[in-house]
Parts: structure tokens; C-alpha cells; sequence
């Protein structure tokens, strides 16, 4: 279906543009915020093609997962609202930043509200990290390229050449900045001038404040020499580090009179999160009680004169003591227990990812990388993202077999996505958390790939500590393979875990029967040109199965007849008296005039009353072979509200053929003026494969065959 086809059923399905009050989105879906977000059937959204899923969000808020096309069907839904006068072009607009996110943790929702201040908080956390997962990404893979070049012998490290220092320079940028892109990020989720906080990081990353730490290296540095850097000297001093002991040492100074602890934040988050809470404490403070006309200049000044401080002498230190804490914590579990380490974390992976709690992880990896000169948790990591993988291709292998389009995109479109980028937000979202059996294989591949990581990582230790480590911030995909020390073993454990979950799948399929029969009926709707997916949902197994069947070309023929519900002559609808009947607009049939006085009309066929007309002239019987029949008694009859009619059934009762419908007073009607020909038509003509209808002015009783059907 085209995309603009998808904004239109998404913004209907949202309440339309009146309910719209903003649209935003990200690298995978729409974000809206609504009136009333109560109103939205998740069902209809979540098939809506083009859709991955849905998240509900409380009752304002509303995102709808999309993928790789995400701005384009956003394009199609503001062009929408622009052009019937919806959200406003300003509100519409996506936010700063946002581009290249990765899907939001759909399953978060499940708990959202139970701890308001967890959800805020992982909130923050992700929203911290989320749009610069691009530029991360990519410098993993410079990284990945430089490392792929050692591997084969071409250089002999990143800083071989001029060449290759230029490329690792790019790479490094992020990583060495990444402090001053979370502030950014931080203070603009918290409603801060996102550049106030990246300044406040910014400053501890000067040439002056590092001259501070090492005066030398910058005299040569920056060909800076002077009575600065003679009392930067003067001051250093160093002490024995309280968490790393003689391991490290932690360079002091002296500033305003006061112990200033040295330290060097590149690629730290920790610190930059700290800074910007404390920050937005202060700005927000600072804004009602400083005049308006001028918050432009007052609020940054004195924003930067307290918060600069504040992290250099607190906030700094006590960050990188906490993240070194949690980070000596998970390496003594590494070394001490390299096995349960090893099996753990791809383990609970599927579950903190959905739940937006591998941020902090991701964090401790940085750190780790910062101060250990490597991180031992992304060999573990790497075996969960390519067990996620192993199922998305169980999954595609299902999709091409079943010839199933839509799925097939989604899988392969998810499986790319984590090869090349070591993504697995795609597949999650799209697949996983949507058909919940798969979460059952998923485990499996997890536990084979720790397992075996960690058997080979305890006969093989990599060079630097138990298990396989690695020296960069790497998304574990093919390309970044080259970056894992004991590249072989990393290699084996997630060929392990990809091969244990993708075989389940491909084995014992990922979908409960009711979900594949469901499917199966969406896939025929679409080919049969059903647009309306409560049709679906609304009608029985065997049902779905005959549509399946039929949009195969592999449903049963059947051959059916109608009955006469009256005895009288047989009369061609197109002499009925009526220019609907007559246009067939209501199906192939027939009428029959009978004798006037009191006559039963009886049931033409057996089967169900799926409607019995309020004026009690008009009755539609839906058979076993999924054949409606209509039986309406007289022309404009419904005005009579009633009036010489006596229904016998109702809407949902069940009749054999001959039972009563309904008793009418023919004398009574005709006294009032109307004509009172018995029309027989069935409903649902266009489905059947032939249609045969006795001829005109023959005199048939009730119960004679009249229509002949195969279908």
C-alpha cells in the first residue's frame, strides 16, 4: 500500500486532525500528542499496513512504530493536517535532534505509571542517548574499518599513517566529545538551552583546564609557555586514588583556595547527566525570579559561573567515582565468575532493551573503555543482538514461504538493519514483541551463545581479562566483528546463538495457530480487496479459512440453490417495481408476486438472520456456504413502520429452510397503496462463480427451487 495511503489511515484511526495537537518523529516512528489518546483502537492501528506496532503513552500521547519510511509517511501526515488545517505548521514540526533514534521501549508501557519516577528517569536516560545513536554508529564502523586493516596485516595500527590518524581522528571525535553531545541532549529533554549545558561540559575540555592537568603536554601542545603555565606547574600535585589504589593516581590543584581533583571527562556520561539535572534545578529556578527582558543574558552568565564550578569540583569527581564503582562491580563479577557473567548478560539483554535499562550498560562501557582501556560486556552483548537476528531470519524464511510481502519487508528490512548496523530495535519491535513466542526461542539462542562464549572465553582468555574484550565502542554487527579480541571466539558465539534461534524458529514456527490463521486471513482480505480490517476480526475461523481459501484459488466449489419464501407467479427484477432491485444493486434475483390476503413468507434457505429490518419487511439469511439471501416483501413497504407485518424471528436466530419469517397482511398493505411483490436476490452476488434464476410468469409454491448458485 502506498505510504500516503498509510497517513491517511493512521490520522483517521488517530481522531482525525482535530485531535492532533502536535506530530513529531524519530528514526522508526510517529510521536503524536493528541486530545484524547483514549479513543484509538490499538488493533486497527497495528494493522494498518506499513505499521510495525504501536505504543500507547497515557491519554495524550500516542507512537506508532513505522520503521526506515518513518519520514515519509510523517511528510504525508503533515502535508494531511497542513492541508486541512490541523496541528499548526509550527506544532508539527518534528523537534531537534531526533533524527536517527532508535524505537522507544514499547514494552516500558506495560509498567509506565507504577513508578513514576523510574519511567522519568529512563526517559531521560534514553532520550540523553537517542538521537546521537547515528553519529555513534558510525564511528563504530571507522573504527571497525581501521581494525579490519590490522586483522589483515595492512597497518600496523590506528596511527600507522597519516591516512589512518585522520581516519581514527573522525572516529574519536565522538567518543573524546561525547560528554558535551549528552549535556546537549540532557538539558534539552529537561527544558534547558541545550547550549548552556553544553558549555558547562565544554569548558572542562579547554586547553586551560587541561593545562591544568598536564601543563607540559600542552606547553608543547599549543607552543604556550608564560607565567600560566609556570603556576600550573606549581600547583599540580597528586594523591593515590581511593577506588583504583596504586593502579591510579589523581592529579590535584588549587583553585579559589580550594582542592580542585583533575580529571579528564573524554567520553564519560555520567558526569554530563549529573551536570545537567543540577542544571536544570538552577535555570528553571533562575527564569522566575530574573525579569524576562533580560533572562538572554542573566541566565546563562550566572547558569555558567555556578554550574562550571559546581562539576569541576563535585559533580566531575562524584561521577566518575560512581561509574568506576559499577564498573569495578561487573568486572569483578567478570573475572571472578567469568561463566555466570558471560551466560547473564545476553540473558537478560531481550528484557532490559524493551525496558530502556541497557542504557546504563551502555554508559559502564564507555567508562570501561575510558579508564580499563577496554570493555569486557559488548562479547557478551554481541551474542543477544545476533540471537535477536537468528529470529528475525527464522522469521523471513517463514514470509517468503508464505509469500507474505508485508512481513517479508519487515524482516529483511530488520535483518539488514541489524547485520550492517548491530541494530536490533527493528526487529524487536517489528517482530518480536509483537508474536511473544518468539521470545522463547530468542532465550535459547541467548543461553547457547553465552554459554558457548563463555566456555571458549575461559580456555581462551582474551589478552586483557576473562571472556572476549574489546578497545572501541562497537554496535555489534558483521562489519564490527574485527574489533573483539579473540575475534574467533566472539565470531563462534554469536554464529552459535544465531544459528540455535533462528533453526527454532524455522522448526516450530514463531506464531500461535489463532495468530497464523489470522494472518493468513489479513494476507487473502488484502488480495481480495477487503479494506475493512473489523470484517477480519469479526468473523469466525472457518470463516477466515474459506477467505483464505478463495483468495488461493484453492476454495471448495459449491453448488446451492434458493427456495421460493411464497407461492405466486416468478416476475424479472427488472419489473419489480423497484429501480435498486431492478439495477441489481442489491444482488441477482428474482421477485414473486403472490395472491393478496394473509400470507407466511418462509425461509428461503437455512442458515442465520444476520438483519431483520426494523419495518419487519426485509430479512437477510447468511447459509452455510456464505451466501446471503435477502427476502423483502413489497415496494417502499418500509414506511408502512410495520404496520400489516408480524416478524416471527430476529436478528441472530437460526432457521431451516421453510421456516416462518414473518405472517403479512398482503390486503392491508395493498389498501394503503403499496405493491406487494416478494423479492429474492443474493447479496453477495459478486463472490459467487454463477448465478442461475428461474424465468418470468412461471407459477411457483413455496419451497420450489428458483435460484440455482455454484460457488
Amino acid at each position: 500500500m502506498a505510504k500516503s495511503n498509510t497517513a491517511e489511515m493512521i490520522l483517521e484511526e488517530v481522531g482525525g486532525k482535530e485531535n492532533v495537537v502536535m506530530l513529531t518523529h524519530c528514526a522508526t516512528r510517529l510521536r503524536f500528542s493528541l486530545k484524547d489518546a483514549t479513543i484509538i483502537d490499538d488493533k486497527k492501528v497495528d494493522n494498518i499496513p506499513g505499521v510495525l506496532g504501536v505504543v500507547p503513552q497515557g491519554k495524550e500521547s500516542y507512537q506508532i512504530v513505522i520503521g526506515g519510511g518513518v519520514a515519509e509517511v510523517y511528510e504525508d501526515i503533515n502535508a494531511l493536517l497542513e492541508k486541512k488545517g490541523g496541528a499548526n505548521k509550527s506544532s508539527a514540526k518534528p523537534k531537534e535532534g531526533l533524527s536517527d533514534a532508535e524505537v522507544k521501549a514499547a514494552e516500558r508501557e506495560k509498567i509506565k505509571g507504577k513508578s513514576k519516577i523510574a519511567d522519568k528517569f529512563f526517559e531521560f536516560l534514553s532520550d540523553s542517548f537517542r538521537p546521537i545513536i547515528g553519529v555513534l554508529l558510525g564511528a563504530s564502523l571507522i573504527i571497525a574499518f581501521l581494525n579490519l586493516l590490522i586483522s589483515f596485516g595492512f597497518i600496523k595500527d590506528a596511527s600507522d599513517t597519516t591516512s589512518t590518524l585522520f581516519l581514527n581522528a573522525i572516529a574519536q571525535s565522538v567518543f573524546y566529545f561525547l560528554p558535551i553531545l549528552i549535556a546537549y541532549n540532557a538539558c534539552k529533554k529537561l527544558k534547558v538551552d541545550p547550549w548552556v549545558g553544553a558549555v558547562c561540559m565544554l569548558a572542562l575540555f579547554t586547553p586551560q583546564f587541561l593545562a591544568l592537568l598536564t601543563p607540559d603536554v600542552y606547553a608543547s601542545v599549543f607552543s604556550a609557555d608564560g607565567p600560566g603555565l609556570e603556576i600550573a606547574k606549581k600547583s599540580l600535585y597528586t594523591i593515590e586514588n581511593p577506588l583504583l589504589g596504586k593502579d591510579g593516581t589523581t592529579f590535584m590543584t588549587t583553585v579559589f583556595g580550594l582542592p580542585l581533583v583533575l580529571n579528564n571527562y573524554k567520553a564519560n556520561v555520567f558526569v554530563p547527566l549529573l551536570m545537567s539535572g543540577c542544571l536544570a534545578l538552577l535555570y528553571k529556578g533562575l527564569r522566575k525570579i530574573i525579569p524576562q527582558s533580560v533572562q538572554l543574558v542573566f541566565i546563562p552568565f550566572i547558569s555558567m559561573i555556578i554550574i562550571v564550578p559546581v562539576t569541576a569540583f563535585v559533580l566531575g569527581p562524584v561521577g566518575l567515582a560512581g561509574g568506576s564503582l559499577l564498573g569495578m562491580g561487573l568486572s569483578w563479577l567478570n573475572s571472578n565468575a567469568p561463566f555466570i557473567f558471560a551466560i547473564a548478560i545476553p540473558l537478560l539483554y531481550p528484557f532490559l532493551v524493551p525496558l530502556g535499562l541497557h542504557w546504563p550498560l551502555n554508559a559502564l562501557m564507555l567508562l570501561n573503555i575510558d579508564q580499563l582501556g577496554y570493555d569486557f560486556i559488548q562479547g557478551p552483548m554481541g551474542v543477544w543482538n545476533f540471537a535477536c537476528f537468528g529470529c528475525t531470519f527464522g522469521v523471513l524464511v517463514h514470509a517468503i514461504r508464505e509469500r507474505d510481502t508485508q512481513m517479508s519487508g519487515v524482516a529483511g528490512g530488520a535483518l539488514a538493519a541489524g547485520f550492517l548496523g548491530g541494530v536490533s530495535e527493528p526487529s524487536l519491535y517489528g517482530i518480536h514483541l509483537r508474536y511473544k513466542k518468539v521470545y522463547q526461542r530468542l532465550l535459547a539462542g541467548c543461553g547457547a551463545g553465552g554459554i558457548t562464549i563463555a566456555v571458549l572465553g575461559f580456555l581462551f582468555p582474551a589478552s586483557a581479562a576473562p571472556g572476549v574484550t574489546t578497545t572501541t565502542f562497537a554496535f555489534t554487527s558483521l562489519l564490527t566483528i574485527p574489533v573483539f579480541d579473540q575475534m574467533w571466539v566472539y565470531a563462534i558465539s554469536i554464529a552459535v546463538a544465531f544459528a540455535v534461534s533462528a533453526t527454532l524458529v524455522i522448526m516450530f514456527d514463531y506464531r500461535t495457530p489463532q495468530q497464523k490463521a489470522q494472518l493468513r486471513a489479513l494476507n487473502a482480505a488484502e488480495r481480495l480487496g477487503i479494506v475493512n480490517i473489523d470484517t477480519i476480526f469479526a468473523i469466525s475461523e472457518e470463516d477466515q479459512q474459506k477467505m483464505v481459501a478463495k483468495a488461493s484459488g484453492d476454495e471448495p466449489s459449491f453448488d446451492d440453490e434458493v427456495f421460493a419464501p411464497v407461492a405466486g407467479i416468478t416476475v424479472n427484477l427488472k419489473n419489480c417495481g423497484d429501480r435498486a432491485f431492478a439495477m441489481k444493486a442489491l444482488g441477482e434475483g428474482l421477485a414473486i408476486q403472490p395472491k393478496a390476503g394473509k400470507t407466511k413468507v418462509v425461509a428461503p434457505v437455512a442458515g442465520e438472520i444476520t438483519s431483520v429490518s426494523g419495518a419487519k419487511h426485509a430479512y437477510t439469511i447468511m447459509n452455510k456456504n456464505n451466501v446471503g439471501v435477502l427476502v423483502h416483501v413489497g415496494i417502499d413497504t418500509v414506511k408502512l413502520n410495520g404496520k400489516g407485518f408480524n416478524a416471527k424471528v430476529k436478528d441472530g436466530d437460526v432457521v431451516k429452510k421453510g421456516d416462518v419469517l414473518a405472517e403479512v397482511d398482503l390486503a392491508k398493505v395493498e389498501a394503503e397503496g403499496y405493491q406487494t411483490p416478494v423479492i429474492i436476490t443474493v447479496v453477495n452476488t459478486t463472490d459467487m462463480k454463477e448465478i442461475n434464476v428461474e424465468p418470468k410468469d412461471k407459477n411457483v409454491k413455496a419451497g420450489d427451487s428458483i435460484i440455482k448458485i455454484k460457488g
